[in-house]
């Protein structure tokens, strides 16, 4: 089975998180599910090297990096996923889609409202206990 790792940002902008939701995908289990921004680690590259990166790409954010979360490893039926989170900061709402079709701003106790991709389930479950 393919492995995959990713790095994720739980983004936070004073009490509220980030959620993003993806586009439509092939993989019905993940397509238009809600899940932290973020991607692939590229070769040679730090997670937080490959996070910056992802994030500017995807939203046009720079961030400030505070601390490795979580580690998640999910066996999808076409491959396992291995996401590092990591708790980020932002001076700001301002955001670009580039690659998602929404977003939300939300507190740790409205998380759960959201259809999140499942290897994304077990940080929403930390956020929503440690609120």
């Amino acid at each position: 089975m393919k492995r995959i790792q990713v790095v994720a940002a739980i983004i936070f902008y004073q009490n509220l998180i980030l959620c993003v939701q993806r586009p439509k995908n092939k993989f019905p289990y993940i397509s238009e599910k809600f899940e932290f921004p973020g991607g692939k680690i590229e070769d040679g590259e730090s997670n937080e090297e490959a996070l910056r990166r992802e994030l500017l790409e995807e939203l046009n954010i720079s961030v400030n990096i505070k601390s490795l979360y979580l580690t998640v490893v999910h066996p999808y039926p076409d491959f396992e996923l291995t996401m590092h989170s990591f708790i980020c900061e932002v001076q700001s709402k301002e955001i670009t889609l580039q690659e998602h079709i929404s977003f939300r701003w939300l507190t740790r106790d409205d998380l759960k409202k959201l259809d999140w991709a499942a290897a994304d389930v077990p940080i929403v479950d930390k956020l929503a206990a440690n609120g």
